[in-house]
Formats: structure tokens, C-alpha cells, sequence
């Protein structure tokens, strides 16, 4: 039997938000195993969504670099908060995004980039900033987007310097529209993206396994249903579904009684033409890494005594 310790517990907590004990039961029922947990918990009624917590567990930057029809976003990881708010780290971050823009997208490719001033590479850079300053960073990832005609806008959240931040978005608008228009409107498209973290830009873009994965939990929560009805439920609910997670089917935060489709077609006549969202970048600070934290001996004494 697998051992399932209250760090265990409280994390499947913060990915569900169910109660500790329901918690417990699912991860004793799945052996241990954190994502069939949070399928047994939705399957139950217990819990409302299986998409991971979104809390930041790395510090660090993202920076953003527009020009225009291109632009970059980098990740930089450090350890703690203060590096982040050092000026030699800050302006490494903002030259990292700056070359990304000449480079081919990739991480292999910043890294090689000679660094501006230097007959270094990015990453020996780095490698020499690692070591002045005592603490561990990384360049973590890379992402650039281009469009022949139109632009590609910005925002960064939690700006603490110009394109530096916690939460960065880039949104590519191909048009032969009024640029400063589209300037203005794939900013309000940034600042919704990095509000609502959709995972596609429409159906087709949503992974075929997390598309498969929420078909199964509508199943189960419905077993003995007739199947034609079965297949009416699981279309429904992956409808929904898809409202909630595609760009494009989103409610605007700007104006929740319109979808960002609808905004689009609107946006058409304003801009003198044609409006389409090419694609589009979401960087989090620090998602999808885990700060390693020390146990709390009490909590797990505590939970295994129940």
C-alpha cells in the first residue's frame, strides 16, 4: 500500500479543492497516484476541475521583446525573489528576450547566441552571473511569433520594469487593419489570456488526451445511461468544456456578454479589415516546477494517526 503523507494530501487539496479526508480516501483508492486521484475525486462530484493548481513555485522573470510583426518571451528561473529584483539579473532577462527575436525560437538556439557586449554565449553568461551572484538560475524556455502583415501584442502582468514580470502574453493578430487599432485590441486580448490561461486557441488545438480523459469522466459520472444518451451527455459536456478553456469561445473579460470570436468579427470594420488570431504565447512565472519544501512533521504524524 502505497504511503500517502499530508504533503501528498494537501497537494491534491490545492489541485481540487476538496476536503482533506476525500482527499485521502482518493489517493488511498488510486494507490498513491496524484492525477487518477483527481479523476476519482471528479468522477465522485467531489471536485470541480483536473487542471493543475496554478500557483507559481519558481521565481525568476518572464520578459517580453515586441517589434512590431515579431516578437519573443523567455522564462529566466532563479531561487529566490531578491536575485529577481537584482539589476544584473533583470537586465540579463531583458537582453535574453531582446536576442530571442534574431534567433530560431528555440532554447538551444538563445543559448548559443553570443551575448551582447561579449564574446560570450547567453549561457555562459548566465553560467558567469550564477557564479557573481551565489545562486542558482536557469533559462528555462523560449517562444517567438511572427505574422506577415498585422502585429503581435503584448502585456506583462506584475510589471515590476518595462516587459519584465510574473505573467507574460504574447497574441499574434493577422490583418491589413489599422495597426494602431490592432495595437490596442491584442493588448485587451493579452490582458485576457493572461486572465483566463486558456490551453488553445480553438477545439482542434486541445490535446487529444485531455479531450479523451474528460469523455472517460463524463462516462463515469453517467455509467447506465443508454447510449445514445451517453453520446448526447459527453458532446454536451465537452462543449462546455471548450467554452471554458479555447480562446476563441472564452467570454471576453472586457465584456463577458461577447465571445473573443464575436469580438473579432466586430473588431473587422473598426480595424478596415479582417481581423484572426494566429496564435498566442502564456508564460506563468515558475508553472509546472515545484519548490522543494521542507516536511511538516506534525501535520504528517497527525494525518496518519486518523
Amino acid at each position: 500500500m502505497a504511503n500517502i503523507t499530508a504533503a501528498l494530501v494537501k497537494e491534491l487539496r490545492e489541485k481540487t479543492g476538496a476536503g482533506m479526508m476525500d482527499c485521502k480516501g482518493a489517493l488511498n483508492e488510486t494507490n498513491g497516484d496524484l492525477e487518477a486521484a483527481v479523476d476519482w475525486l471528479r468522477k465522485k462530484g467531489l471536485a470541480k476541475a483536473a487542471k493543475k493548481a496554478g500557483r507559481v513555485a519558481a521565481e525568476g522573470l518572464v520578459a517580453v521583446e515586441s517589434a512590431g510583426r515579431h516578437a519573443a518571451i523567455v522564462e529566466v528561473n532563479s531561487e529566490t525573489d531578491f536575485v529577481a529584483r537584482n539589476d544584473g539579473f533583470q537586465a540579463f532577462a531583458r537582453e535574453a528576450a531582446k536576442l530571442a527575436l534574431n534567433t530560431d525560437g528555440t532554447l538551444e538556439g538563445l543559448q548559443a547566441a553570443t551575448f551582447p557586449g561579449s564574446s560570450e554565449t547567453v549561457q555562459e553568461k548566465l553560467s558567469n552571473l550564477i557564479a557573481t551572484i551565489g545562486e542558482n538560475m536557469t533559462l528555462r524556455r523560449v517562444e517567438k511569433l511572427e505574422v506577415s502583415k498585422g502585429v503581435i501584442a503584448s502585456y506583462v502582468h506584475g510589471q515590476i520594469s518595462e516587459g519584465l514580470g510574473k505573467i507574460g502574453v504574447l497574441v499574434a493578430l493577422e490583418s491589413e487593419g489599422d495597426v494602431e487599432f490592432l495595437s490596442s485590441l491584442g493588448r485587451q486580448i493579452a490582458m485576457h489570456i493572461a486572465a483566463t490561461s486558456p490551453v488553445a486557441l480553438d477545439a482542434s488545438g486541445v490535446d487529444q488526451a485531455v479531450v479523451e480523459r474528460e469523455s472517460n469522466i463524463l462516462r463515469e459520472k453517467n455509467a447506465g445511461k443508454p447510449d445514445h444518451v451517453m453520446a448526447k451527455i459527453v458532446e454536451s459536456g465537452l462543449k462546455s468544456y471548450y467554452k471554458e478553456v479555447t480562446l476563441l469561445e472564452q467570454p471576453f473579460v472586457h465584456d463577458s456578454s461577447k465571445t473573443i470570436t464575436q469580438v473579432l468579427k466586430e473588431a473587422a470594420g473598426k480595424a478596415g479589415g479582417e481581423v484572426a488570431i494566429k496564435g498566442f504565447v502564456r508564460y506563468a512565472l515558475g508553472e509546472g516546477i515545484e519548490k522543494e519544501e521542507g516536511p511538516d512533521f506534525a501535520a504528517e504524524v497527525a494525518s496518519m494517526s486518523r
